[in-house]
């Protein structure tokens, strides 16, 4: 009478031990209807929706789509059960270009985008959003209170990724960078313990959250500081590209970047572009402050242009606007990063002509685009890792990025982005006004961006990274991103 019984159990051996050793069985059967399994249509678009290539040809084993802070947690104890050799990413936005930085071959990925909440406090200081918003998304839901947050400046920019980098927007002149401005997180440790992190309660992680990427855990929700905004001015403006129009560029912009003509509601970028085999030139502008044609712009309006857009509008309305000269997606892509002291116009003329001297070199790149960008860095209050001075208004940034269509020119493209960057940072160092600092939302993987802080930053980060994740689900199970020095 015995044997039916034994025979039941022993049929149901092999499909309880693939369960255990089949890390998306595991989380399907303990969180059901969260788990997507290749070919399927929310799998694939998921996939579908990173922002290059290198990311979409990745092929995890599953994607987990959380809905709430306990289904993270959960997630993360049967991560870190028994052995604890499940590997998984984490994703929001996903617009980084390098490969693995927010998904995975095989293991798990975990797409945050469920978890898009935007929900403001009694008085209307804070806005509390979802690990896994888009910062448009947010923007729509605060310009009815005519209040913004430091966010993306372009569509589909993640809150996680973004924040947690640095973080880059239109009022960084005035306020500093994203993560300078954030008064509390969520975080599912790797534990799978959540805890509220502010300055208060756990001061050292809460700093090192203001850059350290996805280094402690996860982010389920981001508690930032609201600004109030009405309209804005933004223009668009582009030039000729003549040798008068550069000169006259490198003058403007030099000039912009003096502190005794800083302006905080004042940021811009200036954009030299190499696409169908053209150089354009053109600048954008956008000032806080419910201001037409602010005096501050006068030495780039003044330059003879092509016309282009000039007006006042709200911040999301702003952000769809600029984000139409950029492309929603690419195919393949490439991007370094560096900063550096503004120096006098003949400086930013060479720094022109290095860029212009190497293009020839990808004229035969299909689908070929390479983009210097120069920027104003971020005034900011010192309220994160990157060691930089607070209040210090005359840092430049530059965004070398490349996009093309073709695998195979990989080597050939990154050769000439990487040469072009390493003349460039060469003469600014010959000069005395290249800076150590790497900003880690515009970098490449192989660029040292923490240690680029100073030892005494990283030094710190694998304190806490000791403190807070002591078997460092983080740095192993987690793979991908700017991991910490140990």
């Amino acid at each position: 009478m015995y044997w039916p019984i034994l025979h039941l159990l022993v049929a149901a051996l092999p499909a309880t031990a693939s369960t255990t050793q089949d890390p998306c069985k595991l989380v399907e059967s303990k969180i059901p209807g969260r788990i997507s399994y290749p070919s399927t249509t929310t799998y694939n678009a998921s996939i579908a929706s990173y922002y290059g290539d290198s990311e979409r040809e990745l092929s995890p084993g599953c994607i987990f789509r959380p809905t709430t802070t306990s289904e993270v947690s959960q997630f993360v104890k049967l991560m870190t059960a028994g052995s604890g050799t499940n590997q998984f990413a984490v994703r929001g936005g996903g617009h980084t270009f390098w490969s693995g930085a927010a998904n995975i071959d095989r293991g798990i990925t975990v797409d945050m985008r469920l978890m898009n909440q935007v929900e403001l406090n009694g008085d209307k200081k804070i806005a509390r959003i979802g690990g896994g918003a888009v910062w448009d998304d947010a923007y729509s839901q605060l310009v009815v209170h005519n209040l913004t947050v430091m966010g993306g400046r372009i569509p589909g920019i993640g809150v996680g990724g973004f924040a947690t980098g640095g973080g880059i927007t239109f009022s960084s002149r005035e306020h500093g960078f994203s993560c300078d401005n954030i008064y509390g997180y969520e975080v599912v440790l790797g534990s799978g313990e959540v805890i509220y992190v502010d300055q208060a309660s756990h001061p050292d992680l809460w700093i090192a959250l203001k850059g350290g990427s996805n280094n402690f855990g996860i982010i389920t929700r981001f508690d930032v500081a609201t600004i109030p905004q009405g309209n804005m001015w933004y223009s668009f403006l582009q030039y000729n590209y003549t040798n008068a129009s550069l000169w006259a560029h490198a003058k403007a912009f030099s000039n912009f970047m003096k502190p005794e003509n800083y302006d905080p509601a004042a940021m811009m970028g200036l954009f030299l572009d190499y696409v169908d085999g053209k150089i354009v030139l053109s600048d954008a502008m956008w000032y806080t402050e419910d201001v037409e044609n602010p005096a501050v712009y006068d030495g780039f309006t003044e330059i003879p242009n092509l016309g282009g857009l000039s007006e006042l509008n709200t911040v999301d309305n702003v952000v769809k606007k600029f984000g139409e000269n950029i492309p929603s997606k690419v195919d393949r892509g490439f991007q370094l990063t560096f900063s550096f002291r503004n120096p006098d116009p003949k400086v930013y003329m060479e720094l022109f002509k290095i860029w212009e001297g190497s293009l020839s070199k990808a004229a035969n790149v299909e689908g070929i685009f390479i983009e210097f960008l120069i920027q104003p860095h971020p005034v900011t209050n010192g309220t994160n890792m990157f060691g930089l001075t607070p209040g210090r208004t005359d840092d430049v940034m530059v965004d070398m990025t490349s996009a093309y269509t073709n695998k195979a020119d990989d080597a050939l493209v990154r050769s000439i982005i990487q040469d072009i960057v390493d003349k460039q940072r060469a003469l600014l160092q010959s000069h005395g006004y290249l800076m150590d600092f790497i900003y880690l939302n515009y970098a490449d993987i192989s660029q040292k961006v923490l240690q680029s802080w100073g030892a005494d930053k990283v030094a710190k980060l694998k304190a806490v990274s000791q403190e807070y994740d002591p078997q460092g689900v983080f740095q192993k199970q987690v793979p991908g991103g700017f991991k910490i020095p140990m």
